[in-house]
């Protein structure tokens, strides 16, 4: 009976052994503002979705979510001020179509872009940066664990909302409310050249301008532009954990 009993038990520790993945590479998002944010998730194409595409995230709360073990690449953003008006939901910045989960669509510029890879190259790489190029509305920084090589803590710390130019400025409500985002030179002028358009799409004449320098002064770790330097994209072999952190 004791015999029968051990072995039932090394049957039953070898199934969990291997029907859990205690490998699996974890993305966390941690939220250490002192609000609530709404983050985002959208993947590239051909890539699922995760959690749904976006969830709410109250101050000093975390949220892990499984990254597929295959080959995924996608970005994540906060949303900020998300009210219910009604059955309609919709977010001060950072906006996917006024719903909660986004189910694959984008966040509205300005936002501040957390941009991953996993899964890819021959050594399990996960590359990961953070981006301004549109704009910017709340800090983040991007932390890997236990990863092998060069793996930086690399995003933007600072607070730009109360610093961003009077031209920069996004408001809630629009011209009197509260300064919610810093919008990119591209998102308030739309001009081909600030948003790396037709003649200006290639690392030639695609240059920074006077507005993404701004952003690149308060956060150089970051991209600010279509065609910034590709070495701001870090990779990070086999991490267990790539973290996302507003207000960092």
């Amino acid at each position: 009976m004791a015999r029968s009993l051990f072995l039932c038990s090394l049957l039953i520790l070898a199934v969990t052994t291997f029907s859990s993945p205690t490998g699996a590479l974890i993305l966390t998002l941690v939220n250490n503002c002192n609000y609530t944010v709404w983050p985002g998730i959208q993947p590239n194409a051909g890539h699922p979705v995760l959690a749904g595409g976006g969830l709410t995230l109250r101050s000093l709360t975390h949220q892990s979510i499984p990254v597929p073990d295959a080959h995924w690449s996608g970005r994540v953003w906060a949303r900020t001020g998300c009210s219910y008006s009604g059955t309609a939901f919709s977010c001060a910045s950072g906006d996917c179509g006024g719903r909660l989960q986004c189910n694959g669509a984008g966040g509205a510029a300005p936002a501040t872009l957390a941009q991953l890879e996993v899964h890819h190259g021959s050594n399990d790489y996960a590359s990961y940066g953070v981006s301004l190029v549109d704009g910017f509305n709340v800090p983040m920084t991007f932390t890997p664990h236990e990863g092998k090589g060069v793996c930086p803590v690399v995003g933007c710390r600072n607070d730009l909302l109360a610093t961003c130019p009077r031209v920069l400025q996004h408001r809630v409500p629009a011209g009197h409310g509260p300064v919610v985002a810093c919008k990119s030179g591209c998102e308030a002028f739309h001009t081909d050249e600030l948003c790396c358009r037709n003649h200006f799409n290639n690392p030639n004449t695609c240059k920074g301008s006077i507005y993404s320098s701004f952003f690149k002064h308060a956060c150089p770790a970051t991209f600010t532009f279509a065609h910034d330097t590709p070495s701001l994209m870090h990779q990070c072999s086999s991490p267990r954990e790539l973290k996302v952190i507003f207000c960092h």
